[in-house]
């Protein structure tokens, strides 16, 4: 081994000059890499003799790993790195060359670390499995008398001239595999009755959800009374997935839904639902608003649970189909999309809502149903606002007082120009 030692650090590191710190980074460098190289000496000796027969050990990275507190999987890189670089014996006694000698020569002058030596030994791998023995041992030659002055790139475009000149035709091409897309969504209800919502998406999913929810997230344009959306984007975001989700569900093959918004179970007291006014239990497992519950009811599938006032159940309603298929295909003719004023969402955006409630007996037909999008939907059942069908049997709605005193009625006219 040759002989390598530390220079003698100055007793006050701050007055060393600029040339004394690199030279004593590149000693300290050589002094490790010749001690890590005379260690895989002895770690190649204890695989040829036996850990077992040696320590009680049943391999020489489990020996390794208790004595230098590394662990298996650590040990393992160091005596496997060791068994490549020097030569060990077979179990008959006859001696098992080194995959790499002549780096392991370069290696014991301190001139490679680990990872140059551990980046030749996976090139040595990649090499045809028909090179012979001359090529490869030429192969590493030239690998190893390249690595003390080079870095990674140029050691990579080492191989690719060696697979040149070792493989010209290259490896017959065949089709790649493709990979299995991984995706990952997970969705849990928290304690103040939001719900969270996590996921990973492959790169391909992660651009087609990106395009469809900054379709449906562009803010909506300033009204006619000039009153422009204040969402953040991030609200934005949020509403288009609500309308995404709206799309998806009322899709005639939607498993489960047979194109309808959903199924809500909804316990709620007897004074509430004609109210309008108190809270209900919602599939058991929250609660909303009985506003917002009629809300609900306008578009989906209902199995009311109606209490009375001492808790006693009244009714359990059976499952009623609101809007009929050949319904919602009328009111897409008639409407053209949301029917408030100046709205652009088209009918597959947008609800049929009742203007007289079914809680307060309204029918279910086309004079009393219209057409909104999810904004307009809320705005008309937690608003101001008032909707009514005119005579001449289309919707129009009536301001509040603050917009307009006079509460003229108004139309959406974008739809039918």
């Amino acid at each position: 081994m040759s002989e390598t030692f530390l220079p003698e650090l100055p007793q006050e590191m701050w007055r060393a000059g600029k040339l004394e710190l690199a030279h004593g980074v590149l000693q300290s460098l050589r002094v490790i890499r010749v001690a890590t190289a005379g260690l895989g000496r002895f770690l190649a000796e204890v695989e040829s003799r036996g850990a077992k027969d040696l320590f009680g050990h049943g391999s020489t990275a489990s020996w390794l790993a208790e004595m230098a507190g590394l662990s298996r999987g650590e040990a393992g890189v160091v005596v496997k790195r060791a068994i490549a670089l020097n030569p060990t014996r077979n179990l008959d006694g006859t001696e098992a060359p080194a995959v790499a000698p002549e780096t392991a020569a370069v290696a014991a002058e301190g001139l490679v670390g680990d990872e140059r030596i551990d980046q030749i030994l996976e090139i040595l791998k990649r090499l045809p499995a028909d090179t012979s023995v001359e090529d490869r041992a030429v192969a590493e030659k030239i690998l190893a008398d390249l690595a003390p002055n080079a870095g990674p790139h140029q050691l990579a475009k080492a191989e690719a001239k060696l697979l040149g000149w070792l493989d010209p035709d290259g490896n017959e091409p065949k089709e790649p595999e493709p990979k299995e897309p991984r995706r990952e969504l997970t969705l849990e209800r928290r304690r103040d009755g939001f719900w969270k919502l996590t996921g990973l998406l492959d790169d391909e999913t992660g651009v087609r959800t990106a395009a469809a929810l900054e379709a449906y997230a562009q803010p909506r344009p300033v009204d006619e009374f000039g009153q422009a959306d204040l969402r953040m984007k991030c609200e934005r975001l949020g509403d288009a997935w609500a309308e995404l989700l709206d799309l998806a569900i009322a899709c005639p093959d939607q498993p489960g839904t047979s194109g309808y918004r959903t199924l809500v179970h909804v316990t709620i007291g007897l004074n509430e639902l004609k109210s309008g006014l108190g809270t209900a239990c919602l599939d058991f497992v929250g609660t909303m608003t009985a506003r917002e519950a009629r809300l609900a009811a306008c578009d989906c599938l209902m199995l009311p649970v109606v209490l009375s006032a001492a808790g006693e159940p009244l009714d359990v309603g059976r499952l009623r189909r609101f809007v009929t298929p050949g319904q919602r295909r009328a009111l897409n003719i008639r409407d053209g999309g949301c029917a408030f004023p100046g709205c652009h969402r088209k009918p597959k955006n947008c609800h049929a809502h009742h203007i007289e409630h079914w809680v307060d007996g309204g029918p279910t037909d086309l004079r009393n149903l219209v057409l909104l999008c999810g904004f307009h939907h809320r705005l008309i059942h937690h608003g101001d606002w008032e909707v009514r069908m005119a005579a001449d049997g289309l919707p129009e709605f009536i301001p509040p007082q603050y917009r307009d005193p006079l509460r003229h009625p108004r139309r959406n006219t974008l739809h039918h120009r």
